[in-house]
């Protein structure tokens, strides 16, 4: 597959993506501010890797948009939030994201701590009500939405990454940090788009799919360190240079710039060799290689 028709499928998958998630929403005046707070930060564009890996590995797997749409949109719903509170003052302190003020700088710290708790809650309610899918299967993926977004997975990993701003870790706390605060939700997509095709827990095939979205996940993670110091404010979106300027461990912490791209590379080949003797999985195969060598 192209770039060009990756491209293309990016744009499908992230359209079906965005007028999905706006279904979630009607007006109420008496709670404008916390609607507008919510939608101002999930429709501020970005990339929308996290649906696209949940619908394209339903379609690996022959399940239906309409399958997998509720799932996707609660990984996106979790990911924004996570998003709006990093960025607010107590946490990363940043005043820019996706080249617009982050939420609090336009409507508060407060509706922006708010509105983070309401996508939060709000992904379990779209994954949970997903009638396309048995109930059983709904289940599952929400057991497994929250244990990858909670305490052992995202929310875990940034708790290590705030440590990391007071001490220096090993590269051992580095890699399970990441694992936590970026892979688990990047599973979490992987999976449920799985789950929504009808694969179990028990499917041997499920082995490959978390191995697939524990290498591209590391990999993510890498190029953006190496992003922060190479990359330019405009082109990403956000501020650079901030994890230097906070003492941040970062793979840049272990590694040259080449040293980690090199790193980021054999990471991305593991995971096509997972997915690649698949029927009609060009799509992530492209993915992962354009993921690894992305400018944004």
């Amino acid at each position: 597959m192209t770039e060009e028709v990756l491209m293309l499928l990016m744009d499908r998958d992230a359209t079906l993506t965005e007028a999905a998630l706006r279904n979630y929403y009607t007006e109420d005046e008496d709670i404008k501010e916390l609607l507008d707070s919510e939608r101002y930060s999930l429709f501020a564009g970005g990339k929308r890797i996290r649906p696209l890996l949940a619908l394209e590995f339903c379609h690996l797997f022959g399940g239906e948009d309409a399958a997998v749409l509720p799932f996707a949109c609660a990984v996106e719903m979790i990911h924004t939030y996570s998003l709006i509170h990093d960025d607010l003052p107590c946490m990363d302190n940043d005043d820019m994201r996706r080249g617009k003020p982050t939420n609090h700088k336009v409507f508060g710290e407060s509706t922006a701590l708010l509105a983070g708790d309401s996508l939060l809650t709000g992904a379990f309610e779209a994954a949970a009500s997903n009638v396309e899918v048995g109930s059983d299967v709904a289940v599952k993926a929400v057991a497994y939405l929250a244990n990858c977004a909670g305490r052992y997975g995202m929310v875990g990993g940034q708790i290590m990454d705030l440590a990391g701003e007071h001490r220096k870790l090993s590269l051992d706390e580095l890699l399970k940090l990441h694992s936590m605060k970026t892979g688990a939700l990047i599973s979490a997509a992987c999976v449920m788009g799985a789950l929504a095709a009808g694969i179990t827990f028990r499917d041997r095939c499920m082995e490959d799919v978390v191995t697939y979205a524990e290498n591209i996940g590391l990999a993510f993670q890498i190029v953006d360190d190496i992003l922060d110091q190479t990359g330019d404010s405009q082109t990403l979106g956000k501020n650079v240079g901030v994890d230097a300027e906070r003492n941040k461990n970062t793979f840049l912490s272990f590694y040259t710039v080449e040293e980690a791209q090199y790193y980021a590379d054999q990471l991305t080949a593991q995971a096509v060799a997972a997915v690649e003797s698949y029927p009609n999985s060009e799509a992530l195969v492209a993915l992962a290689k354009w993921l690894a060598t992305r400018k944004k």
